[in-house]
This record gives structure tokens, C-alpha cells and sequence, in this order.
């Protein structure tokens, strides 16, 4: 009987499948950067390696790589409604599933997206302009200048590395969200995620709220307009959720507050000039700030006659310790140039200088060692997208 029934479910599949073929728009596409970069990083702190350990050494010329493919398809019904699909493949990590979510929209209702994806306060974010594929406000220049080692840390997703924050860091989790319609060109998005649990795939494992992150609320504002030769982009969030409330068998006393975010962010476009910038912060909840964050980026773009953009950039972070005396800091500077060598394919050129301190003087290879980082890299990267 099970197998007489999987068997009618193919057929129905197949024969439905057939029929309504031709009424969806089977999209797809992606992207892949490819970046070649000499780097030249220092290392530095109060005390110099003991005798006979090796200084780290992160010159010299490297590869980096970003590619996803997306497929996208969808179907629109007479009714106006469009359901679709988003699976993201990452094609740098063995082509694993990065975001899987529906969506559910119409000119009236608005969207809806159910599955694995950021949420809407990320997602409605505005920063600062660029025109080069190697970010400084994310985590991405650290695969030339590993500014981890200087003891600050690698937070995703929180204020001292980028203001495309989440609550606590999560990323992709399992969520619902909704966006409103434009109206005159504001815009609200609110998500809701039962628990932090990263997983764009299926889990028949129902977890405990209790054992991690949970009930994670988000919101996102956002306004876009244009007012004569002026382009306005404007967005605000804010998010929170609960901390886990038991460890094992045990409930946690006096354990950390709820986890907060929130950010601001804006773009004026004149002409050929954009500027723009964001900031935000991630309050971790933890006992004498430790693990609280705070970041903010800067920029200008200019579009120049022809196929060159330039730009020049900055993201500011800091980290709470907990120490209560100093903080730890991370600072990005870019230089940038894009060159659009036909449709779907750019070539950039790019300089970045990262500092990397942790103020607690305490860093990857002992008590006042590696405590600083400072590089530089040059690059260069073809990006292509269809």
C-alpha cells in the first residue's frame, strides 16, 4: 500500500508538474568573485615571543573566493498572488545550502518569507556605499589580514565588525517575516524566530527553548525616495530575544539579560555622488557589558563619466572586555575602484588597511603577545553575476 501510494504521489507530481510548467518562471543565477591580494601584516604587543617560538607570519599573495548560486523560481496565479522560492548554494564550502526560504507576495498584501534567512531588520539595513566586492563593514577581510589574532574576536553578524547586525549573532536561523507594501516609499518589515538554531535544511529534532537563544523578535524601517536630483535611502531596526534559561537540568540564576540590537543608517545620493553610513549596536546581555558591541561605517562613492566608480570607505568597532578599563577596537579603511567591463562582469581595484587592538593585552599567543594587528592589503578581483 505505501508503495502504491508513493508511486500515484510521483505520477501526480510528474503529470502536475507538466501541466503547470509553463507557468512558472523557472530564475536562477549567482555570482562568483574572485580577488588576488598581496597582504603585509604586523604583529605586535607589550612582549616580544619567547626565545624559540616563531613570530606568526601572514604575508605574502593569496586567493579569495565568494561564489553562491540562486535558484529563484516562482509562479504567479490569477488571483495576483506570487509564491516562490529561494535556495542559495554556497559554492566555497563543499556547495552547501546557505539561505532556503518561500515567499508569499502581492501588490496589496505585501510578502511574506518563511525558512532560513536573515531577518528583516538585517535585511532592511542601509550602510555605507561602495562600489569593490571586499567588504570592510562584514568579516571578509579577514581572509587577508586576521585580525582575530589580535585577540578581539570574530563576532558575526554584531556591531563591532559590521552594522548588518542580528540579535545575539544568529544567522539564517528558521523565521517567519513579513513586509509591508511601499507606501510613498516607506516601508516596515517584522520576523519572528522560535530559537537561534542555524539550519537551512530540514530538522525533525523539536529542541527546548530552554537549553539556547529564543522567541527572537525583529523590526526594520525603511524609507526610499527621490526629492528632485536627491536619491534618499533611510532605515532603523531593532531586535531582542531570550537567553537560554536552564544548562542541562539546572536552571540558570542571575544568569545574562535578554540580548538587544538596534541600528540606524542613511544614503543621500547627488548626481553622481552617493554618501552614506550606519550605525549599531548589539547588547549581549552579559554581566559588566563583556561581549557588548558597537560599530559605525562612512563612506563616498562618485560614478564617474563611463565605466568607473571609485569610492573611499571606513568602519569603526568596538568590543566591551568586561574589564571596565579598556576596549577592544577594530578599524577598516578602503580605497576602491570598479570598472564595468560589460553586462554581469566588473573588475575592481582596492587597497584596505585594518587595526586590530585588544585592549585587555591579552592576545592569541599569550599574556601581552599578538595583542595588535595591522595590515595591508592590495587587491584586485573580477566579479561575475548573472
Amino acid at each position: 500500500m505505501k508503495k502504491q501510494l508513493l508511486a500515484t504521489t510521483a505520477a501526480i507530481t510528474m503529470v502536475g508538474g507538466a501541466a503547470s510548467a509553463q507557468d512558472w518562471n523557472l530564475d536562477w543565477g549567482g555570482f562568483m568573485n574572485q580577488h588576488v591580494a598581496f597582504t603585509s601584516v604586523d604583529v605586535g604587543g607589550a612582549l616580544t615571543p619567547a626565545i624559540g617560538v616563531a613570530a606568526p607570519d601572514y604575508d605574502g599573495i593569496d586567493v579569495h573566493s565568494n561564489t553562491e548560486i540562486i535558484f529563484s523560481p516562482s509562479v504567479t496565479l490569477d488571483n495576483g498572488m506570487t509564491f516562490g522560492i529561494n535556495v542559495q548554494f554556497e559554492g566555497n564550502n563543499g556547495f552547501s545550502v546557505d539561505e532556503s526560504y518561500m515567499t508569499i507576495s502581492s501588490d496589496t498584501m505585501g510578502r511574506v518569507e518563511i525558512g532560513s534567512e536573515n531577518s528583516a531588520g538585517y535585511k532592511m539595513m542601509v550602510g555605507a556605499p561602495g562600489v569593490v566586492s571586499m567588504a570592510i563593514n562584514s568579516p571578509s577581510i579577514s581572509s587577508y589580514i586576521p585580525f582575530s589574532a589580535a585577540g578581539i574576536g570574530n563576532s558575526f553578524r554584531q556591531g563591532g565588525l559590521s552594522t548588518y547586525t542580528e540579535v545575539a549573532g544568529n544567522n539564517d536561523v528558521r523565521r517567519i517575516s513579513y513586509y509591508t507594501p511601499s507606501f510613498n516609499g516607506l516601508t516596515v518589515g517584522v520576523s519572528y524566530a522560535r530559537d537561534g538554531v542555524t539550519n537551512a535544511g530540514n530538522s525533525f529534532a523539536f529542541d527546548s527553548k530552554r537549553a539556547r537563544l529564543s522567541d527572537v523578535f525583529d523590526i526594520g524601517v525603511g524609507y526610499s525616495q527621490s526629492f528632485g536630483s536627491v536619491d534618499v535611502d533611510l532605515a532603523a531596526r531593532w531586535g531582542t530575544g531570550s537567553y537560554a534559561s536552564w544548562v542541562g537540568a539546572a536552571p540558570v540564576i542571575n544568569g545574562p539579560s535578554d540580548p538587544e540590537t538596534w541600528g540606524i543608517g542613511a544614503q543621500f545620493g547627488f548626481g553622481a555622488f552617493t554618501v552614506g553610513g550606519s550605525y549599531a549596536v548589539n547588547d549581549n546581555g552579559a554581566l559588566f557589558g563583556a561581549g557588548d558591541q558597537e560599530g559605525w561605517d562612512f563612506g563616498v562613492t562618485y560614478d564617474a563619466a563611463g565605466p568607473w566608480a571609485f569610492e573611499l570607505s571606513t568602519f569603526q568597532g568596538e568590543f566591551d572586555n568586561g574589564l571596565g578599563v579598556t576596549k577592544d577596537e577594530y578599524q577598516a579603511y578602503r580605497l576602491g575602484a570598479s570598472r564595468d567591463l560589460g553586462p554581469g562582469v566588473d573588475w575592481d581595484i582596492y587597497a584596505v588597511m585594518v587595526e586590530a587592538d585588544a585592549g585587555n593585552a591579552i592576545g592569541a599567543f599569550g599574556p601581552g603577545v599578538g595583542t595588535e594587528i595591522e595590515g595591508t592589503t592590495i587587491g584586485t578581483a573580477i566579479n561575475l553575476s548573472f
